[in-house]
């Protein structure tokens, strides 16, 4: 694993510019072996440092109740871009990014990408500022590349967990993409949004690899679509973190829900498990509006159908599954 820029001295600055008395660290689960670390930096400058220990998913998830409970006046939120328009506490988002080079990953991903001649890059908040030398390496190899910017995110190419509308500006203009970062899960994303073969440049392991599981998954979300159709009640999840907090979606849900003979019902909720929706054994299937991404990575783990907004229009006839697939299962 590299390392990331944690920016010390601009925390050092923030903390004195706010003359934060009391402040929050929330920080993902790749950075939480720099917390005790962190929190002594933040010490020396005179502040109070708590650490959240609550799993962190996103910039939509932010620490702003434990700050708000614990009388801070400020969080330090690492790993993320900003992704609200306005915080009710002060929040400093430091956006950690990778110091280790793409060189090799990008060099192993090119064979891979031999068939197709246009290519988008995307890529998360820690690599976004190597995309230029990821782009000047595919043109070595004779590669056209493209990097979308629909104006939703920080950066040009960035994609989130539930916000893959860079990678959706480009693909009608690519064959293929290539995804710069760890693992499978915003890979999948891009290749679920956008219905385009993408190959992963892991610039930690130093390899490349192609996304695989993309049509699996779309059999599990038609068989879910599919016993969703035969529920009379629906419970509309909504989101409690501050950036999942989706109501007027939630009411268009129950409005379309209800306009097709469907019993609808809002449930207000701050994490979507299966424990807590098997305990209302009167619901035959749920629709998540607060993070998209849990029907789809977790459904092995939900006894009943979990929808993603965009399914229930499929579920109420309104939308065929071969348009939803062109609009991408994450589609809002």
């Amino acid at each position: 694993m590299g390392g990331f820029d944690l920016e010390e001295e601009r925390i050092k600055q923030e903390i004195r510019s706010h003359e934060a008395k009391r402040v929050v660290i929330q920080l993902p689960d790749g950075l939480r072996r720099e917390a005790s670390r962190l929190a002594e930096i933040i010490e020396k400058e005179g502040a109070l440092a708590i650490v959240s220990a609550d799993p962190c998913y996103g910039a939509c998830d932010l620490a702003t109740e434990v700050a708000e409970s614990l009388d801070a006046d400020l969080v330090i939120h690492f790993g993320h871009s900003r992704m609200l328009k306005h915080e009710r506490v002060a929040t400093v988002y430091v956006e950690a990014k990778a110091t280790n080079s793409v060189d090799k990953a990008v060099e192993e991903a090119v064979p891979l990408l031999e068939k197709w001649q246009k290519i988008g890059l995307t890529t998360t908040v820690q690599h976004v500022h190597k995309l230029g030398r990821v782009k000047e390496i595919l043109n070595q190899h004779g590669k056209t590349v493209i990097v979308g910017d629909a104006g939703h995110l920080a950066y040009a190419g960035q994609v989130i967990g539930c916000d893959y509308s860079n990678a959706k500006a480009a693909a009608s203009d690519v064959d293929a993409f290539l995804f710069v970062g760890g693992g499978r899960f915003h890979a999948l994303g891009v290749a679920l949004s956008t219905s385009k073969p993408v190959v992963v440049a892991d610039p930690y392991e130093h390899r490349a690899f192609a996304i695989e599981k993309a049509e699996e998954i779309l059999k599990q979300r038609w068989a879910c679509i599919n016993e969703a159709k035969k529920a009379q009640t629906f419970a509309i999840l909504v989101g409690l973190k501050p950036g999942q907090k989706r109501m007027e979606k939630a009411l268009e849900i129950k409005k379309t829900l209800e306009k097709h003979g469907k019993k609808a019902f809002l449930f207000a909720v701050t994490e979507v498990a299966p424990d807590i929706l098997q305990s209302f054994p009167s619901v035959d299937a749920f629709v998540n509006t607060s993070c998209p991404r849990v029907s789809i990575d977790d459904y092995s783990r939900f006894r009943k159908p979990v929808l993603t907004p965009a399914e229930v229009f499929v579920v109420a006839g309104t939308m065929s599954w071969e348009d939803l697939c062109k609009r991408g299962l994450l589609e809002s």
